[in-house]
């Protein structure tokens, strides 16, 4: 019996455990980097460069078609609410957003290459509790080391993470689909 259905659905597993590893290397490396680059200026361009690669991770995987130009719209003003609900969070809570939101859209990828014919609440369920549990482990791996700390309130904000990445591709998806059938 085969793994993997697809080689794309092999394809997603493999971004996803690469962007997982790149979440825990950061637990050893992330504060001598946070160190090196503690200008805030350097800061809030990183900030928003890991913003737009995030964007557009959610865009390319939500948008398999052209959108037309109420999509394109909509989308804009659901992304501008959602920039200024990460602009008032700190620095922290912005990164596991970004991180578990992309590790959420590729976990989410691969669970819909497997599974066709359950529809998208099963994979888009699965996919949330896969990389909630995946932030869960990094919080705990931090509780025994040096430097950092557990903090619950991290779980939650990778759990919101997960919810937002999953949820906004699913509505990016279901809106394209109301969309072309009024406009059909």
């Amino acid at each position: 019996m085969a793994t993997f259905r697809s080689s794309r659905e092999k394809r997603y597993w493999v971004f996803a455990a690469i962007a997982y590893a790149l979440i825990l290397m950061s637990l050893s490396f992330g504060l001598t980097f946070q160190r090196l680059l503690w200008d805030p200026g350097i800061q809030v361009v990183l900030f928003l460069l890991g913003m737009l690669l995030t964007a557009v991770t959610i865009l390319v995987y939500g948008l398999k078609v052209r959108p037309s130009k109420t999509e394109l719209v909509v989308w804009l003003g659901f992304a501008t609410v959602g920039i200024m609900f990460i602009f008032r969070l700190g620095a922290p809570e912005r990164s596991h957003l970004m991180e578990y939101g992309v590790l959420a859209i590729f976990i989410y990828k691969a669970l819909t290459e497997r599974y066709t014919t359950k529809g998208l609440i099963f994979p888009a369920l699965l996919a949330f509790i896969l990389t909630s549990f995946s932030g869960a482990i990094d919080e705990g791996i931090q509780f025994f080391m040096p430097n950092r700390f557990f903090d619950p309130e991290d779980i939650l904000f990778n759990c919101l993470a997960a919810l937002l990445a999953i949820g906004g591709s699913l509505i990016l998806g279901q809106t394209r689909k109301w969309f072309r059938k009024t406009t059909s």
